[in-house]
């Protein structure tokens, strides 16, 4: 042993064998590590403790710690509402969420009806029952189609409706006249009772009365109208026509016809009675047979 070393010292000075400075000593011979050394062999001296940051070094454990200032998936939908209550959103009167039941409640009397100054198509109405209570935005179904309250002067008796060039196209209101007659309706309020049958007040088509035939004090209407329409209106079925609901007695499929009769109460408190053969007429068909004849095209479709 003391001839290797004696070889290694003399053939150079001190240098770093593997990872290991040798120096010689009389009294003893120390090993300690380089500086530069990759050795994993421990210093002689204490080692300092290690401090880890652990907000950047990933401790070696099995466990997977998550910083504290992390935020909170949660915390996205909660953060600033901790101490408030949840608001809901309350929408503004619309057609789309108005219903009827077709028991006419009045019938009003055309006043005007034309080009507005604004360069809309406006109808004024006479009416009295109808604007007890009335707000700007309510809604009401004149002859059945949902129209929206833009201006009223109770002093007058009056209110006045804006007609969209789509109602001026698929309904019978465009040929309305001063002086002529139309069944008014309020929205339906939840504590109302429902006399008639569900209504939206989204006119579904026109029909033309083509017989008027009265049988005691009974009145027989008989009304044409497109097989588009026809194939929702079956017999003992609900109908709206001009915002009355009413029950549909027979249809004649060759004909593209339908027929009702009105009593002799209803004759009195509705338009149609006062209209005569070749006038039109808005219709409203259920609602539930437009959704069955939707999903039955899709399940033969698929």
């Amino acid at each position: 042993m003391k001839r290797v070393l004696n070889l290694v010292l003399q053939s150079a000075k001190p240098r770093t064998v593997g990872s290991l400075i040798f120096s010689r000593n009389k009294q003893k011979m120390a090993v300690s590590p380089s500086l530069n050394s990759l050795s994993k062999v421990p210093k002689s001296s204490s080692p300092k403790p290690q401090i880890f940051n652990l907000l950047t070094t990933t401790p070696k454990t099995h466990f997977k710690f998550t910083p504290i200032f992390k935020q909170s998936t949660l915390s996205l939908f909660t953060a600033g509402h901790a101490n408030q209550k949840p608001t809901i959103k309350h929408h503004s009167n619309s057609s789309t969420r108005c219903l009827f039941t077709g028991i006419v409640e009045e019938m009003g009397e055309v006043k005007q009806l034309g080009v507005a100054d604004h360069g809309g198509f406006d109808l004024k109405i006479h009416a009295n029952t109808v604007l007890d209570g009335v707000k700007l935005g309510d809604s009401i179904a004149v002859n059945g189609a949902c129209m929206t309250v833009t201006d009223f002067d109770k002093r007058l008796n009056e209110f006045t409706i804006g007609l969209s060039p789509e109602t001026l196209r698929t309904t019978a209101l465009v040929e309305l006249e001063p002086g002529w007659k139309v069944n008014l309706e309020r929205a339906l309020r939840s504590v109302d009772r429902v006399g008639g049958h569900f209504m939206q007040g989204h006119v579904d088509g026109t029909g033309e009365i083509v017989g008027m035939e009265m049988e005691g004090d009974g009145l027989w209407v008989k009304i044409k109208t497109e097989k588009s329409l026809l194939q929702f209106i079956v017999p003992k079925g609900s109908i709206a026509i001009d915002g009355t609901s009413l029950t549909v007695l027979n249809v004649f499929d060759d004909e593209s016809c339908f027929n009702i009769m009105l009593v002799g109460y209803t004759q009195k408190h509705v338009v149609l009675p006062l209209k005569k053969v070749g006038q039109k007429v808005n219709l409203e068909v259920d609602v539930l047979g437009k959704y069955v004849e939707r999903l039955l095209g899709a399940y033969k479709t698929s």
